[in-house]
């Protein structure tokens, strides 16, 4: 966990199917449980603006990342396993990044920095740092 608090969640990804994760890939929540934008309190939503916004900083600031990228997914169809849920993806792009996988292809690169379970641990008490 990076942050928690009584609105918000950040956490690093830990896995992207059988690879190990992208580096840097963060995912930011409200703790309740809401469809998508339009049904934030305005505190949850200033929360998650300020949160997604040092993230973003520190990953250029600590991980070097020329860019970082925030896709936000809400009111994806509900399943038995996961109901509807916003959530934020932040994802930092890192100098030498092929342009083909700019945006949303950004873990899909196959040379893209990845973390472990322990380097992911290391990233997130760095990032953590500077919360």
């Amino acid at each position: 966990m990076l942050y928690l608090d009584a609105l918000v969640y950040a956490g690093h990804v830990h896995t992207m199917g059988a690879k190990a994760a992208y580096r840097g890939h963060l995912l930011v929540e409200p703790r309740r449980h809401v469809e998508g934008y339009g049904f934030l309190t305005e505190d949850e939503a200033g929360e998650i603006g300020r949160l997604v916004d040092r993230l973003s900083a520190l990953l250029r600031e600590r991980l070097g990342a020329d860019h970082v990228y925030v896709w936000a997914y809400g009111g994806m169809p509900e399943t038995a396993q996961t109901p509807r849920h916003l959530h934020l993806h932040v994802n930092p792009r890192y100098p030498g990044t092929p342009q083909a996988h700019w945006g949303p292809m950004i873990t899909r690169w196959p040379d893209a920095p990845r973390v472990d379970e322990a380097a992911m641990r290391a990233l997130v008490a760095t990032l953590k740092d500077g919360l």
